[in-house]
């Protein structure tokens, strides 16, 4: 692959997003000029943080609205940038209509970004956002690993529009974007996997299922305990340097685990019991399968006894060790995210102490 031009714009679809946000202010610290992709350009409230980040750098920020729905929406975003960011894609457990809400906009916004990049002979690059879910579906397929590790080999061949639709949808919108960067010759295609994304956002609003995870740790919704539910964490100020790293790095190809941590919901609980003590109804126990079985399904209707047999009791384990080696990746501590995470809920009301 040629050497990346920084000398271009970048365009980065989904410019509000919790991970690419991030990522637009680490390429404006870069002092590159951003053609972020938003719904509506006049709304400034929701701008607000992505402004801010422009006026404290040495780059650019060129706002134009597109929708992931709509084709041809992203040609005027695309003109003469030499690499596309792809982040924009619904990051949500509980939806109405999983086929509406989730699965067609993953995959017809890959399809019409990725049409678009087709059109558009000043792209060199596309880095994709997918995630650890386009590798496995539940904790279990760990079990039929080759090595006892997801690796980037592997694909989710569990998920389902029913079972698992997030993760449904993530996996048929990566093989969607390998599909169409294979048919030509043009552009490379570079894709993270990250696992599940943490840390403080730019905005403290935002509609990312992350968010309402760590709410619901200080909030009494998980008072009584937590699952015994393996999972992975990386800090998303981390997975907006790979995203940079994906991007210029002349060599970057394939697939990328972006993942800091083989972690739990205890796991990830213990640093802020042990930062912020009792003055919040943080989860102090781990709870009976059995019991998450009963109860879960009642408690919050996304967790489907189905999900809970295939997850619960089971660790979390990837090898991460292709970002480190290919991207240069390093990880912060698993305390450092989850501690500056909850301490952005409580400095913005989102969570407050016990009374």
């Amino acid at each position: 692959m040629d050497q990346i031009d920084k000398n271009k714009p970048v365009m980065v679809t989904g410019a509000t997003g919790y991970v690419a946000g991030w990522v637009v202010k680490r390429l404006l610290g870069d002092g590159m000029t951003v053609h972020a992709t938003v719904r509506d350009p006049g709304n400034g409230e929701k701008l607000k943080e992505l402004n801010a980040a422009a006026d404290q750098s040495p780059g650019k920020i060129v706002y134009f609205k597109s929708d992931l729905l709509e084709k041809e929406s992203f040609k005027d975003a695309m003109q003469g940038c030499g690499v596309v960011f792809h982040t924009a894609s619904p990051f949500i457990m509980d939806v109405a209509d999983p086929q509406k809400d989730l699965i067609e906009p993953a995959l017809a916004g890959t399809r019409n970004v990725l049409g678009q990049v087709n059109e558009t002979a000043s792209v060199q690059r596309v880095v994709l956002t997918s995630s650890c879910a386009a590798i496995y579906g539940d904790n279990c397929d760990l079990e039929k690993t080759a090595s006892g590790l997801f690796t980037e080999e592997d694909w989710n061949l569990t998920s389902t529009p029913v079972h698992q639709p997030y993760a449904y949808s993530k996996t048929i919108a990566e093989k969607e974007a390998w599909k169409i960067n294979k048919a030509q010759d043009r552009w490379n295609l570079v894709v993270v996997n990250p696992s599940l994304v943490i840390g403080p956002g730019i905005s403290p609003v935002t509609t990312s299922e992350s968010f309402r995870i760590i709410k619901q740790f200080g909030d009494g919704t998980m008072k009584n305990g937590v699952p015994d539910w393996g999972i992975g964490v990386v800090d998303v100020r981390d997975l907006a340097e790979a995203h940079v790293k994906a991007a210029f790095a002349t060599s970057a190809n394939g697939r990328h685990i972006i993942s800091a941590h083989n972690t739990s919901f205890m796991g990830m609980a213990r640093p802020l019991i042990d930062r912020f003590g009792s003055a919040y109804p943080f989860p102090k126990m781990v709870l009976p399968k059995v019991m998450v079985w009963l109860i879960g399904p009642f408690l919050n209707p996304s967790i489907t006894r189905k999900m809970i047999r295939r997850n619960v009791n089971y660790p979390w384990r990837a090898d991460n060790s292709r970002s480190i080696r290919e991207l240069g990746m390093s990880y912060r501590p698993l305390e450092e995210s989850m501690v500056a995470f909850f301490q952005q809920l409580i400095d913005h009301h989102i969570v407050s102490p016990k009374k």
